[in-house]
């Protein structure tokens, strides 16, 4: 891989959480293009236990911090998750206190951008999003597995 000397000034985050329970073993994953929609990162992690509205923001969290340290001025940020879109919009109130701490955070990394705008996608329009969340959690599951029978 070679370095390039300009990052991408703008940036595409395609954000997704998956949990496997609610609150359940849950994971998070970015993918992460320019605008000409070539592959910047591929973003994903394990979160632990978590409801899947966690890790819908988590995801949102971890993105806009890869967007900031790659020094990119402009986000488009697109989630397959109603309600985190409809709460950085402020058209739903954010009554879970769990989700009120991500939801500041959320916000305080959207400021930091010239330009930022979260948009709603059908989940078909998040796949790969989608995929990054299920291997951190599929990573997860083997490395418990293969754990257990080094133990045997």
């Amino acid at each position: 891989m070679t370095a390039t000397s300009t990052a991408p000034r703008e940036l595409r985050l395609h954000v997704d959480g998956a949990s496997r329970g609610n609150p359940g073993e849950a994971g998070f994953g970015v993918h992460v293009t320019a605008a000409d929609g070539s592959e910047v990162a591929a973003l994903y992690g394990y979160l632990g236990t978590a409801t899947n509205n966690v890790a819908e923001y988590q995801a949102l969290v971890h993105g806009l911090r890869f967007a900031l340290g790659r020094g990119a001025a402009s986000v488009e940020v697109f989630s397959d998750s109603e309600l985190l879109v409809r709460q950085l919009e402020g058209r739903y109130r954010v009554k879970n206190a769990g989700l009120q701490p991500l939801h500041r955070e959320a916000q305080g990394l959207l400021a930091r951008f010239t330009s930022a705008r979260v948009s709603h996608v059908p989940r078909e329009q998040n796949r790969e999003a989608d995929a990054l969340a299920n291997r951190a959690l599929d990573e997860r599951a083997s490395n418990l597995a293969t754990s257990s029978t080094r133990r045997s």
